[in-house]
């Protein structure tokens, strides 16, 4: 697959550090586009098993991997996921080691665990998700929400040409002192997309992450309509405002990218 991207660029300024806002929040996520899912399991390179849920599109455009926000599970898209199947895309959402029952969900990976882990730990599991989709035979897309929008640029600098693109959802430095993330972003040729809640404080963080990619597909889409943090930003329930500007700039990054 070619990969071809047009500019999408909305800039809005900020002025101080993102935190983490995930927090827990009351199921919401009614399937409002049904879809089959298979359940998955993998192990991951320390012999974690990782759960997961796999929506197949017939002749898929791409494979997503979309990995969920803190407190969180596979249940973060259990909206978002099939609607990607709908648009042509195949895509796997996962339970990481971090992570907890928001969405109504439970995080089976945790659960085999015991306890939830710190979220670089959850870096293991996005690797070992990139493994078993590279035999699917299709560009593997990199999705994620909150802290997992920092560690998909990780995952991304350190495998170069076995990713088609990435989108990162509310990114910050989440993952200790220092600049880990944008340092991983200054490693990154791989076409992105980035975005936020509608704040300035995850505005500035993200922007400053999306300027340290030398990606010439690079893509940033700040919210006017209404965002909030990570991927649920996608989610009509949580963002009843927003959704569809989000989904409009989505669809239209995939779209590009995908030619």
């Amino acid at each position: 697959m070619r990969m071809r991207l047009f500019p999408i660029l909305i800039l809005a300024a900020g002025a101080c550090d993102a935190q983490p806002v995930d927090s827990p929040a009351p199921a919401d996520n009614a399937r409002e586009f049904p879809r089959a899912a298979e359940a998955v399991t993998f192990a991951a390179a320390d012999k974690v098993t990782v759960h997961g849920l796999y929506y197949q599109a017939p002749n898929p455009k791409a494979l997503i991997l979309l990995f969920h926000q803190a407190g969180s599970n596979k249940a973060e898209y259990a909206t978002i996921a099939p609607r990607l199947v709908d648009a042509g895309y195949s895509a796997l959402a996962i339970d990481q080691r971090s992570g907890d029952a928001m969405f109504g969900g439970r995080n089976e990976t945790v659960a085999g665990l015991g306890a939830s882990a710190g979220y670089l730990d959850a870096k293991a599991d996005l690797v070992a998700a990139l493994a078993w989709a590279q035999g699917k035979g299709r560009p593997v897309i990199l999705w994620g929400s909150s802290y997992s929008s920092s560690l998909v640029l990780l995952v991304a600098a350190e495998n170069p040409g076995k990713i088609a693109a990435l989108l990162s959802f509310s990114p910050d430095e989440y993952l200790g002192d220092g600049n880990v993330v944008r340092g991983a972003a200054a490693k990154v040729q791989t076409p992105i997309f980035v975005t936020s809640a509608k704040d300035d404080a995850e505005i500035a963080a993200a922007k400053a992450i999306f300027d340290a990619s030398p990606s010439p597909g690079k893509v940033r889409f700040v919210p006017q309509a209404g965002g909030v943090h990570g991927s649920s930003t996608l989610i009509a329930a949580r963002n009843a405002a927003g959704a569809e500007e989000n989904w409009r700039a989505v669809l239209a990054f995939l779209g590009a990218a995908a030619q």
